[in-house]
């Protein structure tokens, strides 16, 4: 099994991530908005220039998301069209190359900046999309959680804790857990490069402590302090950075 996360565009090396594996687990961020690493790529450039990117990138890693918001603001209202409507047709160019590049089977949920509604026209029938919701593969249980927590960023598929706690419980008891953040623990949620703290689950750390699964599965932080580490009985791993690296991590049993 070959698992990816927050792919941001990376449709070349996504179609070759499913090679040599019985199937493909994707743990979401399928969408480019703007590349920290790379200002030049993504919707935002695409719009605004790499100018601009470098600037808003430049407010939001001081966190000064006030200024960052009212700064886009400023750069969507001469625009002159729906901003709503905009975003979705660059996405939906995005989603188009995407879900085309997914390997039959793929198993996969959202991630934070992902657009659930329109996931549904682009999942081919080989590609299976879950959220707060089991499947069995190869005869073990996997669990799938899809989404962020809210956050000054206000990213698109951000939830409750209530609500992403529910499906937490909904999924129960598995032998993989795959959600697209990770559990709420320090050296887990701390992003080296961007140095801050991302938002974890406390209700997903307080699942793999109670139902002990074999695997915690997750991405969401792009450079985090720990990569790997076992919570009781639990391997918690963060699959990747597939857009930098371009390889899965790959799950044996």
């Amino acid at each position: 099994m070959h698992v990816v996360s927050d792919v941001h565009g990376n449709a070349r090396d996504l179609a070759r991530a499913g090679e040599g594996a019985d199937a493909l687990i994707c743990l979401g961020d399928l969408v480019l908005f703007l590349d920290y690493a790379d200002h030049s790529r993504g919707i935002f450039p695409d719009l605004f220039g790499v100018e601009n990117a470098d600037r808003i990138v430049a407010l939001r890693t001081a966190r000064r998301f006030q200024e960052a918001r009212e700064f886009g603001a400023r750069l969507w209202a001469g625009v002159g069209a729906d901003r709503a409507s905009v975003i979705e047709k660059a996405v939906r160019k995005q989603y188009a190359e995407m879900f085309a590049a997914f390997p039959t089977p793929t198993y996969a949920t959202y991630g934070n900046v992902d657009m659930p509604p329109l996931w549904q026209e682009y999942a081919g029938p080989g590609t299976t999309v879950l959220d707060g919701e089991r499947v069995e593969i190869g005869g073990w249980v996997f669990g799938f959680v899809g989404g962020g927590l809210r956050t000054p960023m206000r990213t698109p598929y951000e939830i409750s804790d209530e609500e992403y706690a529910a499906k937490i419980e909904a999924v129960g008891a598995v032998d993989v857990l795959c959600t697209h953040i990770p559990p709420e623990v320090p050296e887990l949620v701390y992003d080296t490069v961007a140095r801050r703290f991302e938002r974890g689950s406390r209700a997903l750390l307080d699942a793999i402590r109670r139902t002990r699964p074999r695997y915690s599965l997750f991405g969401h932080v792009h450079q985090p302090l720990v990569r790997r580490m076992r919570i009781g009985a639990t391997e918690c791993v963060n699959v990747g950075h597939f857009a930098g690296t371009g390889t899965p991590w790959a799950l044996e049993w």
